[in-house]
């Protein structure tokens, strides 16, 4: 036996460090899949069948947020407290939270380790990586102990000390994790925050959770180092920072405009319309969460939260998407075609090639994938395209938001979303890279000529 195991551990040592981490994620979701089938997982005690548990499994460890079942009134304290790890661990990084635990141990960590954290962490540079963790995991606790504390005041009062101290140590990780998964149908079924979409106080903390998770931890980092003062950030972080203002109050203005006096914000006053705006805009650039019926919204209010999902959040962080600085790397693109300039510059910056070459091959592949996806689910489902364009989105960008059809699609259907989900979270470059082989840069031999574009 113990010759097999290490037989096994030598073949995973030998693996490369972005196939480490391909695989690692799958191991932990078939695994977790395995004890989400138990009997003690399930509310009424029956086993689980595969297909559900893998989903499920799926969307908490790549902190997705779509679901097939109803987390609250399926699953037991067991599996709920199962799925909750799921996210902590996807959110994090389960190779992260094991570094963080050799440090612990006194164990030396060895460079393949600090190269891994650093796929997983989004750092540029393997020194340092081991306090970069640290900050990673404190941060983490102390933000989630914080929104945990928080969220206490808006659940204790409605449903006692201890069940609502767990409601909110829930819904604060589920949102610092931008997983979107929620225990709400504790008071209206399928209903996520919209018994709550009045009460400034607990949609602004889940708000400000989410954001500082999609953010990113190096972000954080560098914001603090500096002590606040924009002009001595990192480029990336002014990037993040710009990028997501942007995103913020231009979505949530689009939202209120098309949606003001609409049916989804039917009984809303002005304030909480204005609330139910940003929180939207937030949550769409990957949390999951809804304080509005989603079915009820315009057509053009769901394309507009599709781009919004399209993009995502930021490098390092808990959310998915393109990521915000793609977004802004391509955005900024257009102006180099019309000044003629050679160069992308940002900030009195340049980017280099290779960046801009890296989000144009990241945001076709997602394209790619997402419309491919939804045309065969609608193809096999008949869903309406638009619909499955929101559902396979939302899995890619690893965000969770539904139209409600998830629960209802075949099984090939729940498949494509279960592979969006993960490679949505793994990464979709780190995906190509790790089954291709590779090869040096080599220039190009051939002679250039120029073809007519546009």
């Amino acid at each position: 036996m113990s010759g097999v195991l290490n037989s096994v551990l030598t073949k995973i040592r030998s693996l490369s460090i972005l196939k480490q981490i391909t695989f690692g994620f799958a191991a932990v979701i078939l695994s977790a899949s395995v004890l989400l089938m138990l009997p003690i997982s399930s509310r009424n005690g029956d086993w689980t069948p595969f297909l559900t548990a893998l989903f499920t499994a799926t969307t908490s460890t790549c902190v997705t947020g779509l679901t097939v079942v109803d987390t609250y009134t399926y699953w037991s304290l067991f599996g709920q407290i199962i799925i909750l790890m799921l996210i902590q661990v996807g959110g994090v990084g389960f190779i992260t939270l094991a570094i963080s635990a050799l440090t612990l141990t006194k164990k030396k960590i060895g460079l393949r380790q600090r190269l891994a954290a650093k796929e997983i962490s989004g750092a540029s540079q393997v020194g340092g990586i081991v306090k970069t963790t640290r900050f990673i995991i404190f941060g983490t606790l102390v933000v989630e102990a914080v929104g945990s504390f928080l969220l206490c005041f808006s659940f204790v009062p409605k449903l006692g000390l201890i069940k609502g101290i767990y409601f909110a140590v829930f819904h604060s990780i589920s949102a610092f994790c931008n997983a979107g998964i929620d225990l709400m149908s504790n008071f209206q079924n399928g209903s996520s925050l919209i018994t709550m979409q009045s009460d400034f106080f607990f949609i602004f903390t889940i708000m400000t959770l989410i954001v500082i998770g999609g953010l990113g931890f190096l972000v954080w980092k560098d914001v603090i180092e500096c002590k606040f003062y924009f002009r001595k950030f990192r480029l990336h972080t002014k990037i993040v920072l710009v990028s997501t203002i942007i995103l913020i109050f231009g979505g949530a203005l689009l939202i209120y405009l098309f949606e003001n006096g609409g049916r989804a914000f039917e009984g809303l006053g002005q304030k909480d319309s204005i609330l139910a705006s940003f929180f939207q805009s937030v949550t769409t650039r990957t949390a999951g969460f809804f304080s509005v019926n989603l079915p009820l919204l315009k057509d053009s209010t769901v394309l507009i939260m599709c781009v919004l999902m399209f993009i995502g959040g930021s490098p390092g962080s808990t959310a998915g998407g393109i990521k915000t600085t793609s977004f802004a790397v391509l955005f900024m693109s257009i102006f180099l075609v019309f000044k003629k300039k050679q160069n992308v510059e940002l900030f009195k910056r340049r980017i280099s090639k290779d960046a801009v070459y890296s989000a144009c091959c990241l945001m076709m592949l997602f394209f790619g994938l997402i419309i491919s996806s939804c045309t065969i689910i609608s193809y096999v489902d008949g869903v309406p395209i638009l619909y499955c364009l929101f559902e396979c989105t939302s899995a890619m960008a690893t965000v969770g938001l539904s139209m409600g059809i998830t629960p209802e699609l075949s099984g090939i259907s729940k498949v494509i979303l279960i592979v969006l989900m993960y490679i949505g979270r793994v990464g979709a470059l780190t995906m190509l890279m790790t089954f291709t082989k590779k090869s040096e840069k080599v220039e190009s031999k051939y002679i250039e000529e120029k073809i007519i574009v546009g």
